[in-house]
C-alpha cells in the first residue's frame, strides 16, 4: 500500500515538491505511507491510511486533525489544502522566493 500511494502522489511531482516531502515509511502491516512535510500552513508528519472497508483513504496530521474518506483520485489536493495551499498562495510564492511580476 505504501508504494501505491508513493505512485499517486508522484503523479504530481510539482505539487508534492513544494511540501518539502522527507522520510516517507511504510505504515505497519503495509496500511499505508507516513511521511514528514515543510508546507506554507503545515509542518509535520502526514499519514496517508488505507481504509480497505470503504475502498478511500485517511489524512492524518501529527496535530490531530483528520480528513476522512478521500478518493486515490483527490488524495494530491486534499494533502496540498491541508499542508501548502493558502488563500494568498501566489503571493506567498512570490514573496518567500521574491518573485516579481513580469
Amino acid at each position: 500500500m505504501a508504494e501505491y500511494i508513493l505512485q499517486i502522489l508522484r503523479s504530481q511531482l510539482m505539487v508534492v515538491f513544494s511540501w518539502g516531502l522527507n522520510s516517507p515509511t511504510s505504515l505497519p502491516c503495509d496500511k499505508g505511507l507516513a511521511f514528514r512535510v515543510d508546507g506554507f500552513m503545515f509542518q509535520g508528519e502526514v499519514k496517508v491510511i488505507y481504509n480497505d472497508g470503504a475502498d478511500l483513504f485517511e489524512v492524518h496530521l501529527s496535530n490531530g486533525h483528520i480528513e476522512e474518506d478521500v478518493y486515490a483520485d483527490c488524495l494530491v489536493d486534499v494533502i496540498d489544502g491541508l499542508v501548502e495551499r493558502t488563500d494568498d498562495y501566489c503571493e506567498r510564492v512570490k514573496k518567500e522566493y521574491g518573485l516579481i511580476n513580469g
